[in-house]
């Protein structure tokens, strides 16, 4: 089971958007060159998804949105999961007003659906409405955010319990996931994954006290905080590996793997996700990198293993004719979305665009010196 695709109506960045209409609705009372409303839609592939675009175009919020969506599939089992979308942003935020966005007009929800079955959150209502058997499909997933979490470990989640911490539902529950038991057996793959992340952070991660460590292998034990913070991300995701948290059938995703990050550890991290992806793992990435970007499209054994998803903010001026004369003309901003399996396919891509404009630079100073 994977997750298909999301729809989103007024949260956050996510505005309603007007468009003229391209064809007769038979669906909607609507012709051919009608203005009409749409919300932002995405469709997604079973493996690697990666979402690009500029700062505030809803990356991380679609991750959160998704991985919201998985945990209420979990409720029959963990009544503890039914969280509202407002815990994955912050736990001192309560009112899900908060989350609309700024224009506040009309209706606000967010649709996830595996395409038989749909997880829909009403911002306007205040509650989960429409999800018909999601309860109980138990779609496991493991986000890691952008904050490396682990070495905040010792005493956290006794503390987060009983005062009101400043960190959201991903942030506790990766710690939560990285202090699960390990599996007792793992498939040979999985062994085989771990040995190439242990290569890389020269070691294994253990937990001892609540405390993490990552045991070198020359014996010495190092606490989780003293390591490069780059080796520390790798390190967690050995941990999870090792717990049986990333198996067939569950939903990773990962905010900014990037971060922090030595750039010759791009193609190891890839690999390995690939490997994931082969594994039955569905991925969904937030990346501003180009570098890691590419790496996926170079690394892939077929173009359907990975698909782009490019997010990008548009401002056009719609004539809306319920408005008085003078105010019939609306500047309209809104989140944009477009899909692609080559990232030259897709047009206004931020990331490619910076990494044209350095270019241009390096040329400009070379050629001046």
């Amino acid at each position: 089971m994977s997750i298909k695709s999301i729809k989103i109506l007024n949260v956050m960045a996510f505005q309603r958007q007007w468009n003229k209409n391209n064809e007769d609705s038979k669906e909607f009372d609507s012709k051919k060159g009608d203005i009409i409303s749409q919300g932002f839609a995405l469709k997604f592939c079973d493996g690697i998804n990666i979402l690009i675009g500029e700062n505030g175009a809803g990356k991380t919020t679609i991750l959160k949105m998704i991985y919201a969506a998985t945990q209420w599939s979990m409720s029959k089992k963990d009544a503890g999961k039914t969280q509202r979308l407002t815990q994955f942003f912050s736990h001192n935020l309560s009112d899900v007003d908060l989350l609309k966005n700024k224009s506040g007009d009309g209706y606000a929800y967010f649709e996830v659906s595996d395409g038989r079955h749909k997880f829909t959150d009403s911002l306007s209502h205040k509650e989960i409405l429409d999800c018909g058997d999601w309860f109980g499909l138990n779609i496991p997933s493991v986000f890691i955010p952008t904050m490396e979490m682990l070495s905040h470990s010792q005493g956290f989640l006794a503390l987060n319990q009983k005062y009101k911490l400043p960190f959201d539902s991903t942030q506790v529950d990766i710690i939560v996931n990285a202090s699960l038991p390990e599996s007792r057996q793992l498939p040979d793959y999985m062994n085989t994954i771990l040995g190439k992340i242990s290569d890389v952070i020269d070691g294994t991660i253990l937990m001892e006290n609540d405390t993490f460590y990552v045991l070198k292998k020359d014996g010495r034990k190092m606490d989780f905080s003293l390591e490069a913070e780059g080796l520390r991300k790798l390190g967690l995701l050995w941990k999870l590996i090792r717990n049986g948290l990333l198996e067939n059938g569950t939903v990773l995703l990962w905010d900014e793997p990037e971060a922090n990050l030595n750039p010759e550890l791009f193609p190891i991290v890839v690999d390995i996700l690939l490997e994931l992806e082969t594994a039955g793992v569905q991925i969904f990435i937030a990346t501003h990198s180009y570098n890691l970007a590419k790496w996926f499209e170079i690394r892939r054994k077929f173009k359907e293993q990975v698909q782009y998803h490019n997010l990008y903010k548009e401002t056009s001026e719609v004539e809306k004719e319920y408005l008085l004369p003078e105010e019939s003309i609306s500047q309209e901003t809104g989140v944009f979305g477009k899909s692609a399996y080559y990232l030259s396919e897709l047009n206004g891509n931020k990331i490619v665009d910076a990494d044209d404009r350095l270019l241009d630079e390096a040329l400009k100073k070379n050629l001046g010196d």
